[in-house]
């Protein structure tokens, strides 16, 4: 009887044991802080009065990506005081969106259709960031995200303000799906608006 009980233990064991190893051999998610710059045009009137959304050039306005990141946005400038508006208004604030995938070791592939350039007078772009190798078993899927903003009057194309943030997190992580990636992202873009000009942060 012993020996029965002990060959029905030893068959659970080596049935579990698969299943351990790939528990072992799964990575861990990973989120980067947000990489923060902006900068301001000297005598800005920022923070106050009308102001309205639009895409980046290459960004199609109706994307999920684009739809999910303007509201993000627009959530940010109501609390700083906007009055975000789809008609006439004095000031204007253009998003672009930028996410793309990779696997550590692969070539990286864009999550959407539609990469605009800088807008605006301030700064130049940031490229999106390497892989990450956090080791042990298969690579894990990253994904790069940015967003730029700039904010301008309306009718011109000289920024007022421009910012950009960026991060990665790995596709198992909270932070994968665009809209919890939009909320981190506009929150740290705006943390402290208008931020001091010319100086990059990171924001946890």
């Amino acid at each position: 009887m012993a020996m029965k009980h002990s060959a029905k233990h030893t068959a659970i064991l080596a049935a579990l044991a698969p299943a351990a190893l790939l528990a072992g051999c799964a990575t861990p998610a990973y989120v980067s802080p947000v990489e923060v710059t902006r900068f301001t045009a000297p005598q800005a009137a920022l923070g106050a009065g009308t102001i309205s959304l639009r895409p980046g050039p290459g960004n199609a306005a109706d994307s999920w990506d684009q739809t999910a990141f303007q509201a993000a946005v627009a959530d940010e400038l109501t609390r700083l005081g906007y009055t975000v508006t789809e008609g006439e208004a004095r000031q204007v604030a253009v998003v672009t969106v930028r996410r793309a995938s990779e696997r550590a070791g692969t070539e990286r592939s864009p999550v959407n259709v539609g990469v605009g350039g800088s807008t605006g007078t301030y700064g130049s772009g940031l490229g999106l960031g390497v892989g990450f190798n956090l080791g042990g078993g298969r690579a894990a899927e990253q994904i790069d995200t940015e967003l730029r903003v700039s904010i301008m009057p309306a009718g011109s194309i000289e920024a007022l303000w421009e910012g950009r943030a960026r991060f990665t997190a790995t596709a198992n992580s909270d932070y994968a799906s665009r809209q919890a990636a939009a909320a981190k992202l506009a929150a740290a873009l705006f943390a402290g608006f208008p931020g001091r000009s010319g100086e990059t942060i990171e924001v946890r």
